[in-house]
């Protein structure tokens, strides 16, 4: 895991200066605390910040390779990730003749043999950069689900910029910092930016499963989409052929995640995904795992005592730590590691996790992508079951379900199934537009109210929900995606899991230099996923179904069938209580209100309302104080 950054001419191939990319590498620091270069040539510069898990005494970056081993520039790469299936392709690739024992110098092999069409040969996490001099271009990569990110922008000289992380391009004089408040709006509906996205103007993200191509003398193309998620086929097995074909597929994925040359432990937060994790670390290593967990002063989102017993069961060398309000001084470290704002709460565990298991171990496996994959998320269950519910009610049924809905009382404290007006509106409109809310954090109606009636006519009408309710209905033609439960997953592993899920990880990791691996999301146990019928995925009322019947044998039912909760943090009552002075304060903020994009008043009467527990907006006031420190801190 690693740190990278760099600068190409497409054009005219200018002279870079070494201390350009010096600076934007010094950035990217922590992702590399173990190592660093720098290399230039005329009209390119790669940088590079090591965090050694393979190969540790050899494989430098950036590193230089040639077809015939003699040494030479013609072929230069800069990688961040690992590349799991590297010594089957290293035996591919004999003729190579290979100087390193690590995975780096297989991308420049593979490069050679292959082309753009390595990637699809690639089994890992990833995001790369090749420079090829015969060819005078620049290959940019990123892996099938956007596990490892890359940043890139157009300067004003000509050249191209990229880096893992945003404050890598600000560490460049000629970025330009202007915010986008569609980017804002953006942050508001969802809690993060999503990867098509950015506050700052003129920053791209490049796409999970995506490839820029530069070529000098052409322009800047748009990227290229080389692999995606298939929902075509339908796996017609039996019950106990599909069990026995996920748990191969969950044991090679874990398996092949065991690669490294440093110690690995595991998150366990004492859930079904991460429990699950550690089962087959367990069956497969000869040591004891070495787990952490975190926990709350807050009982009911203290998952400390499922933690315990998983670990008990499978005898692991176990850690736990506590985090409670005081732990809130990390606000400006969390906003330090993510540059943009993002708002998900589970972020402050996450750091804490990732810190603790940086204290013995540099590599830790997580149960992401479960819940993305196999349909674990509540508001998935309550889809298939109103797009179910839909599809039986006639047109006349459902108009009287919205009028209904509309002067029904709201009830934000109660559990969804109690919220009778949320399940009568939802009933009565389309099941894209439902789902898009329902995955949301503010209403649009609520964020209408929030921004100024300047900020309204510079958005001019653009609406954060409008792109997941197109990738939605796109899904069919993108990705074979035929039953609505299909078309809400794809919207989740498509936006929600790179913009939200894998960011978290990947920077709260990244900023105690610990590299997080996700076995859940191996290519080839989703791509199974994506074939099983809705049924296989959601049944009874249970999600994951599948995945849960065949993990029976190994883990207990009380973690198995207890209600989900995952590194979930008590922001409601934090605002409520030690936090209450900070969320009447956001109404007064001289940041917030200088942008002139928002109306404070309304935000004065959320953090009240709050306070007094006439209604529940601890989410939307951290959404709040996230974005008031980002925005002191990027502009």
């Amino acid at each position: 895991m690693c740190g990278i950054a760099g600068l190409f001419h497409p054009g005219t191939p200018k002279p870079v200066e070494p201390q350009r990319v010096q600076r934007m590498i010094d950035a990217l620091a922590h992702r590399g605390p173990d190592g660093e270069g720098v290399w230039t040539a005329p009209g390119v510069g790669f940088g590079h910040r090591r965090l050694s898990i393979i190969d540790l005494a050899g494989s430098p970056q950036p590193m230089h390779g040639t077809p015939n081993g003699q040494v030479g520039e013609r072929l230069t790469v800069l990688f961040n990730g690992c590349i799991y299936n590297y010594r089957e392709l290293r035996r591919e690739l004999s003729d190579w003749r290979f100087h390193t024992d690590g995975d780096t110098e297989v991308l420049l092999a593979a490069w050679h043999r292959w082309g753009p069409a390595m990637l699809d040969r690639l089994d890992g996490m990833f995001a790369f950069a090749i420079h090829d001099a015969d060819r005078r271009s620049l290959f940019l990569a990123r892996d099938r689900f956007g596990v490892k990110p890359l940043h890139y922008a157009e300067l004003s000289d000509g050249s191209v910029a990229f880096a893992s992380e945003l404050k890598g391009l600000l560490a460049h004089p000629l970025l330009r910092r202007t915010p986008d408040l569609s980017a804002v709006e953006d942050f508001l509906a969802w809690g993060y930016v999503p990867d098509d996205n950015c506050l700052v103007a003129g920053v791209k993200k490049l796409a999970a499963g995506y490839y820029l191509h530069l070529e000098r003398g052409k322009p800047v193309p748009a990227p290229t989409c080389w692999w995606r998620l298939s929902f075509a086929d339908r796996a017609t097995g039996s019950l106990r052929d599909l069990e026995a074909e996920l748990l191969d597929r969950l044991r090679a994925a874990v398996r092949s995640r065991l690669v490294a040359d440093v110690p690995l432990g595991a998150f366990l937060s004492g859930g079904v995904d991460s429990s699950a994790v550690v089962a087959l670390m367990a069956e497969a290593s000869p040591r004891a795992v070495n787990t952490c967990t975190i926990g709350f002063d807050e009982r009911d989102h203290d998952e400390r005592g499922y933690a315990d017993l998983v670990a008990a069961r499978f005898h692991t060398d176990h850690h736990a730590r506590v985090v409670s309000p005081d732990d809130l001084a990390l606000v400006d470290t969390l906003v330090h590691a993510f540059d943009e704002p993002f708002a998900d709460p589970s972020a402050l565990a996450t750091y804490q996790v990732s810190a603790l298991a940086r204290e013995t171990v540099t590599v830790a496996l997580s149960g992401d992508g479960a819940d993305e994959a196999f349909a674990g998320y509540r508001r998935q269950r309550f889809h298939y079951a109103e797009e179910r519910a839909r599809a039986l009610m006639p047109s006349f049924l459902r108009r009287a379900a919205g009028a209904l809905g509309g002067i029904y009382p709201k009830a934000d404290w109660a559990p969804r199934p109690l919220r009778a007006k949320t399940t009568l509106l939802a009933l009565a409109g389309e099941g894209d537009e439902a789902y898009a809310r329902a995955v949301g954090v503010t209403t649009p109606e609520l964020r209408a109210r929030l921004f100024s009636a300047e900020a309204r006519r510079t958005l001019g009408g653009y609406r954060a929900e409008d792109a997941w309710i197109a990738a939605m209905r796109a899904a069919p033609k993108d990705a074979g995606a035929r039953e609505p439960l299909d078309r809400a997953q794809w919207a989740d592993l498509t936006r929600w899991l790179p913009g939200g899920m894998l960011t978290k990880v990947d920077r709260t990791s990244m900023a105690v230099g610990l590299e997080a691996r996700e076995p859940l999301l191996d290519h080839r146990l989703v791509q199974f996923a994506a074939t099983l019928p809705a049924s296989r995925r959601i049944r009874g009322g249970q999600g994951k179904w599948l995945l849960k019947k065949t993990l029976e044998p190994f883990l207990p039912r009380e973690i198995m069938y207890r209600p989900k909760m995952g590194f979930t943090t008590p922001v409601a009552a934090w605002f409520r209580g030690r936090l209450a002075d900070e969320a009447a304060a956001l109404a007064r903020s001289k940041t917030l209100d200088e942008t002139g994009w928002f109306d404070l008043a309304p935000l004065a009467t959320l953090a009240e309302d709050h306070r007094a527990g006439r209604a529940d907006h601890g989410r939307t006031l951290w959404q709040f104080l996230m974005l008031e420190n980002s925005l002191k801190r990027l502009f």
